[in-house]
């Protein structure tokens, strides 16, 4: 069974839980028994020594950046002749996998690691391209042989987005972690040399910024928290310069009534990442959207507690005070949000003996349920099942 796997980001340009759950799901798929899967992947960007990379053509260098992922979806379709499934992650790459399933006639499966329809605010930043983007995923989805959602939070998602799919076309494959690369890792001069005491207890928040995030709830929340404990936030890659601006904005006016502020304007390697969850007391994610959030279990397999919002597929991760804590999230009352995510948070920085146990939980849950083996096996199994309905 030879798999084409499209997929915008591939090493070293990942830069999101999507392109995070690619390479750990390729890895555990060649790592399959001998003859269970060939997998080839198609990627956007430079040339790659383990996949196949494809650039925007020439003729829309300068054009919406939908249109270019819609170019470059035409030439990896194009090269997917020798596959017998598709397997697309993300809208960028549902263009590839829908036209490589009109014209070789093989089954498609797309994993929903987002929806275009949650994520509104989007249409303010791209304009024609967000309705690009929304035709695309929506073709996409309805044509698709099988959907996998990362989570039965954003299956339900999935569902109401799209009410024409057919339920029993829409699988729950949840994400996972690398249990080996994500470990407790104490290193404190590691934390130091990122600009960060790390004696201090600390909240951390690793994530792109973006609205769906939630970060400018986060740093409101921040004026909340006692004086005495630092936050620090690992967040790069905006989604617009002017949300960049925004964060740089609050950040430096935090800086100003508050010491213990940081703010790592990077994606981190994971030779420094590691150790900075680790050193954490608490990992904060405050998205207002989420499918399920592999940060969630990245930090846990740190043994870190986390502190995170009550929405889409995250309560599937955080045990609520088993592993972590919840917060709810009400669109309509963003100060009642920002004041609970400050209140729990303080709640175990005040506690680190309480956190420490959360993290020891967290870790202890990922071993024995997010394995990426466990996630490919069941992967193949929805491909085996695609096929034989197409027998």
């Amino acid at each position: 069974m030879r798999i084409g796997i499209v997929t915008r980001e591939w090493p070293p340009d990942v830069y999101g839980g999507a392109g995070v759950h690619v390479e750990h799901l390729v890895a555990a798929l060649r790592g399959l028994p001998e003859g269970t899967v060939d997998v080839d992947v198609h990627c956007f960007g430079g040339p790659r020594d383990d996949a196949t990379a494809h650039a925007v053509p020439a003729g829309l260098r300068e054009a919406n950046g939908a249109l270019q992922a819609l170019g470059v979806d035409v030439e990896i379709a194009a090269a997917l002749g020798d596959a017998d499934l598709v397997h697309s992650h993300t809208w960028y790459a549902n263009g590839a996998g829908m036209l490589a399933a009109l014209v070789h006639g093989v089954p498609h499966v797309v994993t929903a690691h987002s929806l275009e329809p949650r994520r509104p605010w989007k249409a303010e930043q791209l304009g024609g391209g967000y309705r690009l983007s929304s035709w695309v995923e929506r073709s996409a989805y309805l044509a698709a042989d099988a959907v996998i959602a990362v989570s039965h939070g954003m299956r339900t998602d999935v569902l109401d987005a799209y009410p024409e799919l057919d339920p029993a076309r829409v699988h729950v494959v949840g994400n996972g972690v690398d249990a080996e690369a994500y470990r407790p890792v104490e290193s404190p001069d590691t934390v130091r040399a990122l600009g960060v005491d790390p004696d201090r207890p600390y909240a951390l928040f690793v994530g792109r910024i973006t609205r769906q995030k939630g970060v400018m709830h986060l740093l409101r929340a921040a004026e909340q928290l006692p004086p005495d404990v630092g936050l620090v936030l690992c967040a790069g890659a905006p989604d617009t310069p002017a949300e960049r601006q925004q964060v740089a904005d609050a950040v430096a006016e935090l800086q100003s009534r508050r010491d213990g502020v940081v703010w790592i304007e990077a994606m981190l390697p994971r030779e420094q990442l590691v150790p900075l969850i680790t050193g954490a007391t608490v990992f904060v994610v405050p998205s207002v959207y989420e499918p399920l959030g592999i940060v969630n279990l990245e930090a846990a397999a740190c043994g870190t507690a986390v502190v995170a919002s009550a929405v889409g597929g995250i309560p599937e991760v955080v045990d609520d005070g088993r592993t972590g804590l919840l917060v709810p999230y009400d669109p309509d009352d963003a100060a009642a949000f920002e004041a609970g995510l400050a209140a729990t948070m303080t709640e175990l920085l005040r506690d680190p003996e309480r956190a420490a146990r959360m993290g020891a939980a967290g870790r202890e849950r990922v071993l024995a349920e997010f394995g990426w083996p466990a996630i490919a096996r069941r992967t193949v199994e929805v491909y085996q099942a695609v096929l034989a309905g197409r027998a």
